[in-house]
């Protein structure tokens, strides 16, 4: 074959495979023409500002709607995390942004492990910051990922695609499906290839883009929504709250001292004070901190009762006062 022929041959795959990339876009709710913004390039900046807003008013009704769904992976993250499991996020772009930004807040938010909540995203981690060609359309690159960090059956994956047709959220899902592994996926299209891929599908329908096909817009917040409720819900399931304060947080800096503290004060109606010796003397644990002074036990006796009740301080203070 010549070098001509070669080229043309490539020439011609390459529009075939455009126009079907167009016929999948064409079916897209989330890269339609929004009809309420086809004037907005006209308009000064505060009324561009208010479409805007009047947009993004309608994301947290269209992930309501998916909040059973949502319920769904939850109850599954955490019997995921009660066997040693760890979440593990998956995307390209935007999504796979979102998914390592939570999986980094998790550490200090509840005192978890650096790998208990993964974040993995096409390219890498230079993806986080420049777009890496062709990433998101490596099928083998999600796979050889997924190994790179022991994906396992005892863990969870999550495959976050605005699209839902990604080729490398699709191929991180059908290898996790492959190992037995719990797969749950998060799209802003009904229809989209990765809900019938996974064993739980989230779809969060927020309609097309203020900016036709800026799916970082309402698509992107509508998944960063759904991600806070995946590990906050999970989180607090696992005994991470007491209330509605998060007491395990991860006091590293002046900011987190000073929260472990008011955390310590709203739980007790404590003292500054007396709030600052209780964390002193539990290594800065706020949990065991609310539960010495809320049961005048010692730090070691404090440990034991958050050991008999799995890390639950309200089972904790309920078990003493029995």
């Amino acid at each position: 074959m010549t070098a001509s022929s070669t080229s043309s041959t490539s020439s011609i795959n390459a529009i075939a495979k455009e126009k079907a990339l167009l016929s999948d876009l064409a079916t897209m709710v989330s890269e339609g023409q929004n009809p309420a913004t086809l004037a907005i390039d006209t308009l000064p900046t505060t009324e561009v500002l208010t479409l805007i807003n009047q947009q993004d008013k309608l994301v947290a009704g269209a992930v309501e709607k998916a909040i059973p769904n949502i319920s769904l992976a939850v109850d599954a993250i955490v019997e995921a995390f009660k066997a040693g499991g760890r979440l593990i996020y998956v995307g390209a772009g935007t999504s796979g942004r979102l998914g390592v930004l939570d999986a980094v807040e998790c550490p200090p938010t509840f005192s978890v492990s650096d790998d208990m909540v993964i974040g993995l995203i096409a390219g890498g981690e230079k993806a986080m910051y420049k777009a890496v060609e062709g990433a998101e359309d490596s099928a083998s690159l999600a796979i050889e990922e997924l190994q790179a960090i022991h994906f396992n059956e005892k863990d969870i994956l999550v495959g976050i695609a605005a699209s839902g047709r990604t080729p490398y959220v699709i191929s991180a899902i059908d290898y996790a499906n492959s190992l037995s592994a719990t797969t749950v996926s998060v799209t802003c299209n009904p229809g989209a290839p990765i809900l019938a891929n996974a064993n739980i599908g989230i779809c969060a329908e927020v309609g097309p883009e203020a900016l036709t096909g800026s799916t970082r817009m309402k698509s992107g917040t509508a998944q960063k929504l759904i991600l806070n409720m995946l590990t906050t819900a999970s989180m607090i399931r696992r005994g991470k709250s007491y209330t509605n304060l998060m007491v395990d947080v991860h006091a590293s800096n002046e900011k987190l001292y000073a929260r472990a503290s008011r955390i310590v004060m709203q739980a007790t109606q404590c003292t500054h004070e007396q709030a600052r010796e209780a964390l002193q003397a539990a290594n800065y644990s706020a949990k065991l901190a609310i539960l010495m002074i809320l049961t005048n036990v010692d730090v070691e006796t404090a440990k034991t009762l958050i050991d008999n009740n799995d890390g639950f301080l309200r089972a904790a203070v309920d078990e003493y006062k029995k």
